[in-house]
């Protein structure tokens, strides 16, 4: 607990060398992340010849992306995560103005008709990314600091008041698995902080109905046609359809043992744009159902550690953030899954390390090297 004094005391040192940081999670990390560039490439280069007239179009763009997040992560490695309390509300009133703004203007990006990307000429990300740092951060200072009051109502009240916030700014852009996402981590570090399980079924009561509302209500108009196409993709198998369709085609084109690297069919413009969110079924097609499994199980693994980096954190607030962090890519990759194989309706959410997108890949990286901070002062030797 010295650390957290230091840090009370404004004395705290950022930069620091002392410890050492966990291996397996950071060749989890280097691992997961050569297995997606490499992926990225096989899947993306028809679609970039086709469109851009240049293979490497992509794989390029997300190795210097790539690049850059692993330069963070070094760096996050080294800041002493303490330091990560002194700015939780100024990330968090970033991310809220960013996700309102984005409310208030039209869309940013030509061709869609969801609020979720902040454009800036060709720069562009989405706040929803700095949302899901923010409510872990958020919370775990927060828990941190009135763990003992995680059994009364008003600070319970407080912290959903604050998810319930950042929850419905990111659903109305409308970005339904994002909202998920964020809801459900929140949730997570609120369970691992010491929350009540009546306050649990409760909150998870009233979520269900303001959710359930919201949909009904139709303040999100795409929603039920996502349903219904998700219960029968083929009532629409040239239009909304298409992409699923197409995804399951290429998961059960590559049955055990795949088509090999980088020969899939449907990567050939049959599955739009395949580089994103629907990366996991070329995964599948070329790979086939073996390769798939060691992917998820390097994921399984990667969460299994970031848990144990957890449980060894010198104090809660950095249990928390380990918690957070590791169970946001677990999460992101199972949602991924479910929707690429059909499980659940087409929400639009991203593989971590695998998927195309800059920003989230950086922000990925340098998250991953805030846990491998963590680490680093959890393998301090006791005197």
């Amino acid at each position: 607990m010295a650390s957290e004094k230091k840090s009370r005391k404004g004395s705290l040192q950022i930069w620091t060398n002392e410890g050492k940081v966990d291996v397996a999670f950071l060749s989890l990390v280097l691992i997961l992340l050569t297995v997606g560039l490499i992926m990225l490439f096989s899947a993306s280069y028809v679609f970039s010849y086709t469109y851009y007239e240049d293979s490497f179009r992509f794989i390029f763009q997300q190795a210097k992306y790539a690049a850059v997040g692993l330069v963070l992560m070094y760096v996050a490695s080294h800041i002493e995560y303490h330091f990560y309390r002194k700015i939780t509300w100024i990330v968090f009133i970033i991310a809220i103005g960013l996700l309102g703004f984005l409310l208030a203007v039209p869309p940013m990006v030509s061709g869609m008709d969801v609020k979720r990307w902040f454009a800036i000429g060709s720069f562009s990300f989405q706040p929803s990314e700095i949302a899901k740092f923010a409510i872990i951060l958020v919370f775990s200072h927060l828990i941190a600091s009135n763990y003992k009051m995680m059994g009364k109502f008003k600070f319970i009240a407080i912290l959903g008041g604050i998810l319930g916030v950042v929850c419905v700014l990111v659903f109305l852009e409308p970005h339904v698995s994002a909202t998920l996402l964020i809801g459900t981590i929140g949730v997570i570090i609120m369970i691992v902080g010491g929350l009540n399980w009546k306050y649990i079924v409760g909150g998870l009561t009233v979520g269900g109905v303001g959710i359930a509302a919201l949909l009904l209500s139709g303040v999100v108009g795409y929603s039920s046609s996502r349903i219904q196409y998700w219960l029968d993709p083929w009532a629409d198998a040239s239009g909304k359809g298409y992409q699923t369709i197409q995804s399951l085609l290429a998961i059960g084109s590559g049955g055990i043992m795949g088509r090999g690297l980088g020969n899939s069919r449907q990567k050939f413009l049959w599955v739009p744009e395949p580089h994103n969110d629907f990366i996991f079924s070329i995964v599948c097609e070329e790979l086939g159902l073996i390769g798939a499994i060691i992917i998820i199980l390097l994921f399984c693994a990667l969460v299994w550690r970031g848990f144990t980096i957890a449980l060894k954190a010198k104090d809660k607030f950095g249990c928390l953030m380990a918690v957070g962090l590791t169970f946001q890519v677990g999460l992101q990759a199972i949602l991924n899954i479910f929707v690429v194989t059909n499980t659940i309706p087409n929400t639009g959410i991203s593989l971590p390390f695998f998927s195309y997108g800059g920003t989230s890949l950086i922000l990925l990286l340098a998250q991953m090297g805030i846990v491998l901070s963590i680490s680093r002062q959890s393998n301090l030797k006791k005197l």
